[in-house]
């Protein structure tokens, strides 16, 4: 598995396991929870993503159950803050909205590590743009944050590029990525200037659902030519469509991370069959193509 590096003592697996759903699985006990770690590790899958809301605020304690120290060194953890939605520990909140204020920040972060039982983040990510971020409060907690070893690194997620340098010129300690949707079913940030802002500051993001929610592997929502395509990749290559739907993303020169999530520990155990998968430039074209529905001009 290749490693992508974010700063000078950090480094995670080009595949990330992200743990969205984990609490919607039958069984969310400590053993299984484990089995699914260890899947990811026996492929060189080192970095798990997190985020406080994930389950109704119930996903990191879950995981928390199951890491042991010796599983735990093995791993980078990846957590996010930021919003704040009426389940869980957030049930008296009145309406759905975002705080990154430095109390909510400082006080997330505490309630991650207890959760997950760990001494430490590897990274913290914004979960959400705040409209109502003050951006001189937010940067100084996020580098207090570094300062004090509670967190390793720091990023934001779903941030267009405004919404970036506005955090950055706050701070001192660098953001290290943006974990923003792309896939086949999601291609606009490969021209709409959000991936080039991060290639220009060579900066590699992170992709959150990297198979369009499921639906390239369906066919739904107007993917039924995609979804051949792939299939016949997938049969050349020996091995599935969601692989090969990856693989296109592991291909660009961008660097990018996919996030993959499934509780079918049969499916995690094949995650790494995407790194297999080789795409030339027109075959990354084909399904290109086929993703937006025309022709590039």
């Amino acid at each position: 598995m290749d490693r992508i590096t974010l700063t000078d003592d950090l480094s995670f697996s080009r595949i990330v396991y992200g743990m969205w759903r984990l609490g919607d699985d039958s069984d969310t006990s400590p053993d299984h929870v484990r089995a699914k770690i260890e899947a990811c590790l026996d492929q060189g899958i080192t970095t798990l993503d997190q985020a406080d809301i994930y389950g109704g605020y119930m996903a990191e304690e879950i995981m928390g159950g199951a890491l042991t120290p010796q599983l735990r060194n093995r791993l980078e953890i990846v957590t996010k803050c930021g919003i704040v939605a009426p389940a869980g520990r957030h049930a008296s909140a009145q309406v759905k909205h975002y705080d990154t204020s430095r109390a909510h920040i400082e006080s997330s972060v505490d309630h991650s590590l207890r959760l997950m039982g760990i001494d430490h983040i590897d990274l913290l990510l914004i979960h959400r743009p705040d409209p109502f971020m003050d951006a001189d409060e937010t940067g100084a907690a996020l580098d207090d944050l570094v300062q004090s070893g509670k967190v390793r690194a720091v990023g934001v997620s779903n941030f267009r590029p405004h919404d970036f340098t506005l955090l950055q010129s706050a701070m001192k300690t660098p953001l290290v990525t943006n974990q923003i949707e792309m896939s086949l079913g999601q291609v606009a940030p490969f021209t709409d200037g959000d991936l080039a802002f991060l290639q220009e500051r060579r900066i590699a993001p992170m992709a959150w659902s990297p198979l369009g929610g499921g639906a390239l592997m369906t066919g739904k929502g107007g993917h039924g030519p995609l979804r051949t395509a792939l299939a016949a990749l997938a049969r050349e290559q020996g091995v599935d469509m969601a692989a090969v739907a990856v693989a296109w993303l592991l291909a660009h020169p961008a660097r990018i991370m996919p996030v993959m999530g499934t509780n079918n520990i049969n499916r995690i155990k094949v995650l790494s069959d995407a790194a297999k998968v080789d795409l030339d430039r027109q075959a990354w074209y084909q399904l290109y193509t086929l993703a937006l529905g025309r022709e590039v001009a």
